[in-house]
């Protein structure tokens, strides 16, 4: 199991995501009030602003201070 590093030292497991997206629209800001409201929100913003949001295959959604770009990369396998 591959952890992805989505900030501040909070890990998630890299496999299980279905999606890295920004925050700025109208439907994500909505899928996290969703989220917010079934239990299945994870804040890993450390209080600062949040830059993407991963949707996981288990329903959850991850809010990150990282920038979405910053976590694909890190999501690429690392070429030896």
């Amino acid at each position: 199991m591959k952890l992805l590093n989505v900030g501040f030292g909070n890990m998630v497991s890299a496999g299980r995501i279905v999606a890295v997206i920004a925050p700025d629209s109208a439907p994500v800001k909505r899928m996290i009030q969703e989220a917010r409201d079934r239990g299945r929100l994870i804040d890993a913003t450390a209080g600062r602003r949040t830059r993407a949001v991963l949707m996981m295959d288990t329903d959850h959604v991850v809010l990150s201070a990282v920038q979405p770009e910053t976590i694909a990369g890190r999501l690429q396998p690392e070429e030896a």
